[in-house]
């Protein structure tokens, strides 16, 4: 069990990361901050929003925060699975075929655009971020740890796109939007050093996080929260509105990042307020509504918003 000073590091560890990206990306701490979660959590994120908001920014300013093997795909129609978890070709100088390593071996893989790939490269991504492992040709190759996806989509064009089957976006251990700036933020973008970028430097490293990563799985979890999340996602299966409510996954992945989050605050134990902050971030992308409530206008946010109010919170300390 790790003492005060495991906490204390990875709690300084974590906002290191978090100040060291800021540095060119303004005005989104609290979407930085559950980026830098997921990945302490081990989690996966999946980015929504509309172009040039800074999701690619704040992918590449992760990765140079965290001193490890980086790699971005450009999600298009014609990338093959191949491309992804890689392939064996012959070599004739050896006389043997020999495996050449798909984009998806790195540490921090952005999945740029990934609706825009067909179902079944999409689909190449499954293995990668469930079992941290692919398989090619009936051999199945470990990937690198730590092993962080940051998948990104716009959500407004779909000419040309395929929509995420739910197997796939239920992989994912949080959905963020970043949106638009607000003036004072997009003015510093604007007066920004154009090279600030390039010469943003890291201040963790791959062994760090693994680390990070340790020391976040022991966390604790009263048994109030653990109850409190499981009324939260028994909730959505119970409602009339929607056709398909959260998996187990989606509990086992708020309270992953509940774990996290709560050494952001400086803490070694969850409260019900961290669920009650993270929920929506864990579980609204995995419910979908049924046509009845979207022909009644009802949105997803809606009413999941009501299911999180209606929800009783457990009687014991918050804090």
């Amino acid at each position: 069990m790790p003492d005060v000073t495991s906490y204390a590091w990875a709690h300084k560890t974590m906002t290191s990361i978090v100040g060291n990206i800021e540095t060119v990306l303004f005005g989104k701490t609290t979407e930085v901050k559950l980026v830098v979660a997921a990945l302490a959590a081990g989690g996966h994120v999946l980015l929504e929003d509309v172009p040039g908001t800074g999701k690619t920014s704040l992918a590449s300013a992760l990765a140079s925060s965290v001193r490890c093997y980086y790699r971005r795909i450009q999600f298009t129609p014609d990338v093959m699975p191949s491309d992804i978890s890689g392939f064996y070709i012959y070599n004739q100088k050896t006389n043997d075929f020999e495996f050449r390593p798909g984009a998806v071996m790195a540490n921090i893989v952005l999945a740029d655009e990934i609706n825009r790939a067909s179902p079944k490269t999409q689909s190449a991504m499954l293995e990668a971020m469930e079992e941290a492992q692919v398989t090619v040709d009936g051999e199945t190759h470990t990937l690198a740890k730590p092993f962080f996806v940051i998948a990104s989509q716009n959500p407004i064009e779909h000419y040309g796109t395929y929509p995420l089957p739910e197997a796939q976006v239920d992989r994912f251990m949080c959905r963020l939007s970043l949106g638009y700036p607000n003036r004072q933020s997009e003015l510093a973008i604007l007066r920004r050093d154009k090279d600030a970028k390039t010469r943003l430097g890291s201040v963790a490293t791959a062994v760090d996080i693994l680390k990070l990563q340790d020391i976040v799985s022991t966390v604790t979890a009263s048994d109030d929260v653990c109850n409190y999340i499981l009324n939260i996602v028994e909730a959505t299966r119970n409602s009339r509105d929607l056709l398909l409510g959260s998996s187990p996954r989606g509990g086992l992945a708020t309270l992953a990042l509940a774990r996290a989050w709560a050494l952001f605050q400086g803490r070694s134990h969850i409260t019900v307020d961290d669920i009650k902050f993270l929920a929506p971030y864990t579980l609204k992308h995995r419910l979908i509504l049924t046509a009845e409530a979207h022909a009644k206008g009802k949105t997803v946010t809606s009413v999941f918003d009501r299911i999180l109010d209606n929800t009783p919170v457990p009687l014991g300390p918050k804090r």
